[in-house]
């Protein structure tokens, strides 16, 4: 039995991270744990897609909340998912997506919808997990 098989019959790997409100120091270490987490399950060209949304989602919730952000990672059979969850009560819990000429900021989640195979927003009883899917790696 390969390696690879070992891990899938193990079922999906997670990492898991805590960045406090003003960490934004926080974000390239949270990539690079990323990167790490990933390096031989995914291509280095997902690797990177992954990276440059997670950053996206982590520094708008560190920007927009108060209470800070937990960042799950789970690696899958061919799906990568990333959730980011903040604690703020009382947001929409779905996040507006600028178009791509309302000026320099906010195009994060333009990034997001145009790259990820899959995403969205769940709420949660106190704040809300933006999250997004990449499929085709090899977990």
């Amino acid at each position: 039995m390969t390696k690879r098989q070992k891990r899938q019959e193990s079922g999906p790997v997670r990492l898991h991270r805590r960045l406090g409100h003003t960490d934004l120091s926080g974000v390239g270490e949270v990539r690079g744990a990323l990167r790490e987490f990933l390096r031989h399950r995914s291509r280095p060209e997902e690797t990177d897609v992954a990276e440059l949304l997670l950053s996206e989602l982590v520094t708008n919730a560190l920007i927009h909340t108060r209470n800070g952000a937990v960042v799950t990672v789970t690696a899958a059979p061919a799906r990568l998912r990333v959730e980011v969850r903040d604690f703020v009560a009382g947001q929409e819990s779905a996040p507006y997506v600028p178009n791509a000429d309302d000026g320099t900021h906010g195009r994060g989640l333009l990034l997001v919808q145009s790259l990820a195979d899959s995403w969205g927003v769940t709420a949660q009883a106190l704040g809300k997990v933006v999250w997004f899917e990449l499929n085709g790696g090899r977990a």
